[in-house]
């Protein structure tokens, strides 16, 4: 069997799906990309061969664990399992998805785990030729639940653009919570580890007919898909967005409630609109007084104080947040916004702060020494900027 169309082995780490709350650690959470690895393969190729004898448990897994293996991240180690499937899975595409369902039947009802996701990557990789169509629509809304085909429809869209949306329309409406996400996760323009849609990146109307039926799910797990969407959507059309959140904003407290996160860029970046929307329009009748950080220099790897005080000169909705220039390994200067917090204050309503910032390094926040700022903001505006000195311990 070869593979149907382009393949991809990306090399960034998959994040942890918010349906296998196993995964959470106390600690240092280990690579994801461990979890396949030479008993895990084995139990897999060995439930494969329990329903499908010829299935060769040696070779496939010394197939898989390779010279190249050790240096694969995730994605590219679930592919180097998708494309040895196909090596000793049957030839044919229906007798082998044949194999595959009951090895996902065998399975106990409201099982997830990401690592199946090499089911809906096998889809990907074998099932794009027009002759399997059905088959393969078929088989990605089944082994969405148990996995998540998100990335698995992707190329079908590229490929298929109108057919593949008519497609997820259909989704849209289906019966499980898990196939709905699959609507709106599997066309987000810029889905993190996926390939970038760019049709819809430049033009995002054919998406937005699949957030619009789904922009009142009862399913959280829906919802956030439907924001991540919408939050996509605004890191190139702001305004279609803002217009978009005035419309939907009010009548369904779900809605209202994708509003809000999906708009959370936009918030952070301070946009007018948007906080109008929300309640956070006046900035100007929050005072602020007592600004000030509780030292004039931090250490890599320790935490900083920070403290202030708002008085209302009237009623207000109130969203407290505060940005950090961060010196980069090039010595310029990056900003991050970080909340505190939202809060309706009554007129002379007062509240007082103290918070504090880590510097410890983490894989998302790499510090290095030189002279940072902290900004606070009000309702989107900025409200006072202090300078203060990062050092190596």
């Amino acid at each position: 069997r070869k593979p149907a169309g382009e393949f991809f082995l990306p090399s960034e780490t998959y994040p942890t799906k918010p349906r296998t709350p196993n995964l959470q650690r106390k600690h240092m959470p280990e690579l994801l990309k461990n979890r396949y690895n030479d008993e895990s393969l084995r139990a897999l190729a060995l439930s494969i061969n329990t329903v499908y004898p010829p299935f060769q448990v040696d070779d496939f897994v010394n197939g898989i664990m390779d010279e190249t293996w050790d240096g694969l991240e995730l994605k590219a180690r679930m592919r180097q399992i998708t494309i040895n499937l196909g090596r000793y899975l049957p030839d044919d595409y229906e007798q082998a998805l044949g194999v595959i369902d009951k090895i996902v039947a065998g399975y106990p009802e409201g099982f997830n785990d990401f690592t199946l996701m090499c089911f809906p990557d096998f889809v990907e990789v074998y099932g794009q030729e027009e002759r399997h169509w059905n088959l393969s629509m078929a088989a990605l809304e089944r082994y969405t639940s148990s996995s998540s085909s998100e990335f698995a429809v992707r190329p079908f869209i590229i490929n298929h653009e109108e057919r593949m949306m008519r497609q997820m329309a259909a989704w849209a409406r289906h019966g499980n919570e898990h196939v709905r996400r699959l609507a709106s996760e599997g066309c987000r323009p810029q889905l993190p580890w996926g390939q970038v849609l760019g049709s819809f990146k430049k033009d995002p109307s054919p998406v937005l007919g699949i957030l619009e039926q789904l922009k009142a799910d009862p399913s959280p797990y829906v919802r956030k898909s439907v924001a991540n969407s919408l939050n996509d959507i605004s890191k190139t059309h702001p305004d279609l967005v803002a217009k978009i959140a005035r419309d939907w904003y009010g009548k369904n407290s779900h809605t209202d409630w994708i509003v809000k996160h999906g708009c959370r860029t936009l918030l952070k970046k301070g946009n007018r609109d948007v906080l109008d929307i929300l309640g956070f329009a006046d900035a100007g009748c929050v005072d602020v007084d007592g600004f000030a950080l509780g030292a004039a220099s931090a250490s890599i790897g320790k935490e900083m104080a920070f403290s202030f005080n708002i008085e209302a000169k009237k009623a207000a909705r109130v969203r407290l947040e505060y940005g950090i220039d961060y010196v980069k390994a090039n010595g310029k200067r990056n900003r991050k916004i970080f909340q505190i917090s939202e809060l309706s204050l009554k007129e002379n309503g007062k509240r007082s702060y103290t918070k504090t910032h880590s510097f410890a390094n983490a894989s998302t926040q790499k510090h290095y020494p030189g002279t940072h700022s902290l900004t606070l903001i009000v309702n989107g505006t900025e409200r006072g900027t202090l300078d203060f000195e990062v050092f190596d311990t």
